[in-house]
């Protein structure tokens, strides 16, 4: 069936991106499977995270279809989008569907897109991941796809302003080699597995961002443990 929505919003994306100036660095694009099903996971620190992380599978041209929560598809505006470009609600309170519907995704082909944590994490570390995404690739019989971002939660996140300005802010994506389950593995076991390599690429990332803050007032979008006045992880469990 042909893509009549997902390439405009991607292309429109790419415009909005232009404007701002934003500077892309992207590495690891080799490692998206040019075909077949695939559970792409990525840390989630902004609003925005399921843009730029689809944007590390459109060099092996491929669509990511995101699992997102329920409510985002009643809006009025991207409710309408996000269903014509295929993603997934979820309602949290009965994950079953969305689950299977994931599963027959995946078996068709698929990639789908995950964020473990479930919500933003504000200290802009790592939270603790769902096993879902692990069942899911060990249902599936796919690799998972590990995703890390930095930088997104600059434009926008909880608890801040967004900031659409022209900043020329620098979005760093590193996407990591496919993991597969290994016979008679633990969904624990593979979701540490996975937790463990996002958090190796998400260092990555914060290591090879090229910019620093401004000064005092701008540290804000820093982890606390590298220095910056971001909530530690006991604070922004509490907000």
């Amino acid at each position: 069936m042909a893509e009549l929505v997902y390439p405009p919003v991607i292309g429109a994306a790419r415009t909005l991106f232009r404007a701002l100036d934003l500077r892309f660095d992207i590495d690891g694009t080799e490692h998206v499977p040019r075909r077949g099903g695939a559970v792409l996971v990525s840390n989630h620190i902004g609003y925005l995270d399921f843009v730029f992380a689809g944007l590390a599978a459109r060099p092996a041209k491929r669509l990511v279809r995101f699992m997102a929560k329920e409510s985002v598809f009643r809006h009025k505006v991207s409710g309408p989008l996000m269903r014509a470009m295929k993603h997934i609600p979820v309602d949290r309170s009965q994950g079953e569907h969305a689950y299977r519907h994931a599963l027959k995704a995946l078996r068709s082909g698929e990639i789908i897109g995950v964020f473990p944590e479930a919500t933003i994490s504000q200290s802009f570390t790592l939270k603790t991941f769902k096993t879902g995404a692990a069942r899911m690739a060990q249902e599936a019989g796919v690799p998972l796809l590990p995703v890390a971002l930095w930088g997104t939660q600059r434009l926008w996140t909880k608890g801040h302003k967004r900031d659409f300005g022209r900043n020329h802010f620098p979005i760093t994506i590193r996407v990591g080699e496919p993991i597969r389950p290994a016979e008679g593995e633990s969904a624990a076991g593979l979701t540490g597995r996975l937790r463990d390599r996002v958090q190796e690429l998400l260092e990555a990332a914060q290591r090879a961002y090229p910019v620093r803050p401004k000064g005092p007032e701008d540290t804000w979008w820093i982890p606390a443990h590298l220095g910056g006045t971001a909530p530690t992880p006991a604070e922004a469990g509490s907000l």
